[in-house]
């Protein structure tokens, strides 16, 4: 029995909806290429913690329902669907749906209270979209509001470091949030974010007055064929030539991103065949926009029968934006972050029999009806300095900013 809102085909999803808005291009993050550009809604389900429920089960279970059986990954894909046109499905996990899989606490205040927790959206293949013509439509973005001033932000970094101290954790990773009033059409500001370079899961997922645009280059899991990855990225500095050679000569950095791939290792073991994890590349250096950044790669064969459900308890909230380890950490985030995290560090991507491949939503904002919402942050360990951090967080959030305005 799937709990939770779902729609059929013949419903229109709203203001901001696929269906009412086809003069906008809107892409789910990690659609086959196939896809994207031609993707026409036949099913969905939005879910909030509200609702009650696991948010993992139910996304197994209504995906098999509308022809996209997920609860074996280790078969080869099938193709053939006779009774349904579905090509796949995106699917979107918040941070707070990922903190109850893992029974972690979420007390603070969400910011974008009508975002749904889970929304699970079947896409069938449809007529390819063009793009609009003519002048862009007026579009106006306020002034920045930001959850937490730097003092407060630096002092939960040093709140980090103390409980470091103690032995209470590891590495906690700091999130700060921020809104802005606009006016007219967000979509395509959203759809601007998705195009930035290095967006490996670059797109846009809506609903009922709400939007969701991504730029994130992370990949929190991806299944093909049996073989599960994980590209967890820790460590910032700006793209240039010095930040780049400081980047890889930081003993904290490279302390922070190797605790993050241990993490990872752990939670990939959880579904895997024993003695198949191994690390392909460990803190190789990539560029986001402006920035470089290092990413490792985590790989391991899926354990028999796994499915869906199970890949997600595992795997979310993504290790990267949660810290080690986890459980302590989501605790600590819980205590001294002051508003959720809203559409930020989920799980953003598509599913399809055969093929799992989501993005960790860094780099990402989030649409209401009357403002933009973005989160930013970084990893804390004992070396953080924290007037460094508030500027890290800073500069990720710069580039997205920058866009969302049309700059």
């Amino acid at each position: 029995m799937v709990h939770g809102k779902s729609t059929e085909r013949m419903r229109k999803v709203g203001p901001y909806g696929v269906e009412t808005l086809p003069h906008v291009l809107v892409n789910a993050p990690a659609a086959p290429a196939a896809c994207r550009g031609g993707l026409v809604e036949r099913a969905r389900l939005q879910w909030h913690r509200s609702d009650g429920g696991d948010p993992a089960a139910l996304a197994e279970q209504f995906l098999a329902a509308h022809g996209l059986p997920l609860h074996d990954l280790t078969r080869p894909a099938d193709h053939r669907h006779p009774t349904t046109d579905a090509c796949g499905a995106a699917l979107y996990l918040s941070a707070a749906a990922g903190a109850l899989l893992a029974g972690a606490p979420t007390t603070a205040p969400d910011p974008t209270p009508t975002l749904p927790d889970l929304a699970v959206v079947v896409y069938g293949r449809g007529p390819t979209r063009t793009a609009p013509t003519g002048p862009p439509p007026p579009w106006w973005l306020g002034p920045w509001t930001e959850s937490w001033t730097p003092r407060q932000h630096a002092d939960a970094v040093d709140a980090v470091r103390a409980a470091i101290g103690r032995g209470d954790v590891y590495q906690t990773n700091l999130v700060g949030h921020a809104a802005a009033r606009y006016t007219g059409d967000p979509l395509p500001a959203l759809s601007r974010l998705g195009a930035l370079p290095g967006a490996r899961y670059g797109g846009v997922l809506t609903g009922d007055g709400w939007a969701i645009g991504c730029a994130s280059p992370e990949t929190l899991v991806e299944v093909t064929d049996g073989q599960l990855i994980t590209r967890p990225i820790k460590g910032t500095r700006p793209a240039t030539a010095a930040g780049r050679a400081e980047l890889l000569a930081s003993a904290k950095e490279r302390a922070e991103h190797i605790m993050i791939v241990d993490l990872e290792r752990n939670d990939l073991a959880r579904i895997a065949r024993t003695g198949t994890v191994r690390v392909d590349e460990l803190f190789a250096v990539r560029r986001w926009c402006d920035l470089w950044q290092a990413e490792s790669t985590v790989r391991a064969t899926a354990a028999d029968g796994l499915g869906l459900a199970d890949l997600l308890r595992a795997t979310c909230p993504g290790g990267s934006v949660t810290g080690a380890p986890k459980h302590a950490a989501l605790t600590q985030i819980g205590a001294l972050e002051p508003v959720g995290r809203g559409a930020s560090m989920g799980a953003l991507g598509w599913v399809a029999p055969g093929r799992v491949d989501l993005g960790l939503t860094i780099r990402t904002a989030a649409a209401d009806g009357e403002k933009l919402h973005t989160w930013a942050g970084g990893g804390i360990t004992w070396d953080s300095d924290p007037a460094a951090e508030v500027a890290e967080a800073a500069a990720k959030t710069a580039p997205i900013r920058a866009t969302l305005a049309g700059r």
